[in-house]
């Protein structure tokens, strides 16, 4: 890969070993090291700080998501604001995974933090984001500096057809309807049936209140009571049910994350009755917080395969079912292109808007 003419210096805003391994292999394929901060936390306030060590006109930084994630967020924040006061005039921030979101719609009387996050980096300095499988795409809007969200499925898709044995007798499944554009695009790209699970326990993200069946202020009126508007039924969950021919096929259940994985196990029971001999979960971002390993497990599960865009290698030690893809690749070349001045539209080649 060639290397920028002018000088460029790449950091990783996490201070923990996990959170470099990713930095450390773009920086490997980029050619160039990984500069040198101190981060530091005043111990009896908690408290933290930065300290970076060059001064240049590009600066690239990579920040991965763990397990506190405010405090990691904090120290992005700490960290653009440091290269920002270090008279850089760009300071691109490589975000595998956004977090927050999820928290991008409107809940109850609730506020969308995804936006409020996306205000905080503008604020600290960030001119850019490479970012990868935003859970709305629609989150690009909340930006006022440009957004490159990458996608994780072509290494995904390349991954089904050199590991998993017979994946021509396989079929793609979504495990609610709101996930069957994602499962679509990896059928139609992998010439696979399609399958979506209809029916929930519980509710549904889309199904959220977000604030319009709020009762408005009690007000002492007089006079005319207002219009009696049509009233909307509550809805009603159907059981749950298969659309779609699962028997005798190998289930592969496509999604952008996987963290509580109580609802792919219950997919997975359902896909084992209804005859699937073996069930593969894809995702791009595999945060398996709590007891997800354990559940996994013990699941009618075969194999979990995520991307490194989230540290889960403590995880991988607990369940061997968890698989990895590495991802830098696409996101050294984004980073070499950006700073070169070439374009991006390689990198979305054939990516469609429901992609």
């Amino acid at each position: 890969m060639n290397v920028a003419k002018s000088a460029y210096r790449v950091f990783s805003a996490n201070s923990s070993a996990a959170c470099t391994e990713l930095a450390k292999k773009i920086t490997e394929r980029l050619g160039v090291e990984l500069g040198k901060s101190v981060v530091f936390q005043e111990s009896n306030r908690g408290e933290q700080g930065v300290m970076a060590l060059y001064s240049s006109d590009f600066f690239f930084f990579f920040f991965f998501t763990i397990r506190d994630v405010n405090t990691a967020i904090m120290e992005l924040l700490v960290m653009a604001y440091a290269l920002k006061t270090s008279c850089a005039k760009n300071i691109i921030g490589v975000i595998p995974y956004f977090p927050y979101s999820k928290q991008c719609k409107m809940r109850k009387r609730g506020s969308i933090v995804c936006k409020l996050l996306a205000s905080m980096l503008a604020k600290a300095g960030l001119t850019h984001i490479i970012t990868m499988d935003l859970h709305q795409k629609e989150i690009q809007g909340f930006f006022s500096f440009p957004v490159d969200n990458l996608r994780a499925s072509p290494f995904l898709i390349q991954y089904i057809q050199e590991e998993i044995p017979d994946y021509r007798n396989a079929i793609i499944v979504a495990k609610s309807p709101a996930a069957a554009k994602r499962a679509q695009s990896y059928a139609e790209r992998l010439r696979l049936g399609l399958a979506v699970i209809h029916g929930e326990a519980q509710c549904s993200e889309s199904d959220m209140a977000d604030g319009r069946h709020s009762p408005p202020c009690v007000r002492n009126t007089t006079g005319h009571t207002g219009l009696e508007l049509p009233l909307m039924m509550a809805k009603e969950k159907p059981p749950i049910t298969v659309v779609g021919d699962v028997g005798g096929r190998i289930a592969i259940i496509v999604d952008d994350i996987i963290d509580d994985v109580g609802d792919f196990v219950a997919a997975a029971e359902i896909l084992k009755e209804r005859g699937a001999y073996k069930i593969y979960i894809m995702a791009t971002h595999g945060l398996l917080s709590a007891d997800a390993p354990r559940l996994i497990e013990e699941s009618a599960i075969d194999e979990v395969v995520v991307t490194n865009t989230v540290p889960h290698e403590v995880q991988k030690l607990q369940c061997p079912k968890i698989k990895t893809v590495d991802v830098s690749m696409i996101l050294a070349e984004a980073i070499r292109r950006i700073h070169n001045g070439e374009s991006m539209a390689y990198l979305f080649r054939n990516i469609t808007v429901d992609d």
